[in-house]
């Protein structure tokens, strides 16, 4: 029987504050705890929300860099976290600059090393957390997924940033390609003024890829993100939590 590579999905977004982090951290959590998926989650921003939103200290493990560097193999960086069949691949502040340091600094290729690390792993899903900025390692991270799932808010500087993401997206497929998974709009809230004006601002930047599911703003994910675990272990009845199984099971239909 052949073997079927991972879908390997990266979360992006040109600018922070749109509920990124949170979006890859409930969305794996979510296929795992609800689906029964095999989910790997990689944090790769040297920021490592992600990591510690799943109860993990940055400076206390290894994050994708050493690996990158041929120093060290992915099962030596692979983590556990609390929700069965969901692992954790940490960050850290050496993620930053490894595209200029060690091997990496002299491989014209190196865009490609995330590529070949991440699509035989033997998960149904790896969703990558990609720095807020479209830099090496964003781009690194959309060259090795099959998906993006772009994320924004229902502010004007968030979609603003969608058109520069979808020129830099378009220009990136020519090359690679990279089905757009969707756009989910986070902190929504339905008795919004500029509702209607930014849905259609999406709609023509990202025809037909808006998802239904919204994530409404909910203070528990806080909470959840300083009891390093998902909202679904904290506050299992939240608004948020029913938000994230939605779209989770939205998207999920999109991937089948």
């Amino acid at each position: 029987m052949e073997k079927k590579n991972a879908t390997v999905i990266a979360v992006s977004s040109f600018k922070g504050g749109t509920a990124k982090t949170s979006t890859a951290l409930h969305c794996g959590a979510a296929l795992a705890k609800f689906h029964k998926k095999k989910v790997l989650l990689v944090d790769f921003d040297a920021q490592a929300n992600l990591t510690t939103g799943l109860g993990l200290d940055p400076d206390e493990h290894d994050s994708l860099a050493p690996v990158l560097q041929g120093t060290k193999t992915l099962k030596d960086v692979v983590r556990s976290t609390t929700i069965d069949r969901l692992d954790l691949i940490p960050a850290d502040t050496w993620l930053e600059r490894v595209e200029v340091t060690g091997s990496l600094a002299g491989d014209r290729y190196s865009h490609e090393k995330l590529r070949q690390l991440l699509r035989p792993l033997p998960y149904d899903f790896v969703i990558v957390d990609t720095p807020p900025s479209l830099c090496w390692l964003t781009e690194s991270a959309l060259i090795a997924s099959q998906h993006t799932l772009i994320c924004a808010t229902p502010e004007f500087y968030s979609i603003k940033g969608l058109e520069r993401l979808s020129q830099f997206i378009h220009s990136l497929s020519e090359r690679h390609p990279l089905n757009i998974a969707g756009v989910v709009l986070s902190y929504w809230n339905n008795r919004g003024k500029s509702n209607k004006a930014f849905l259609e601002v999406i709609e023509s930047t990202f025809p037909k890829k808006l998802l239904t599911t919204k994530v409404r703003r909910d203070i528990t994910v806080s909470e959840a993100s300083i009891h390093g675990k998902p909202i679904f272990e904290i506050s299992p009845t939240a608004r948020a939590a029913e938000d994230y199984r939605k779209l989770t099971a939205e998207l999920l239909k999109r991937f089948l």
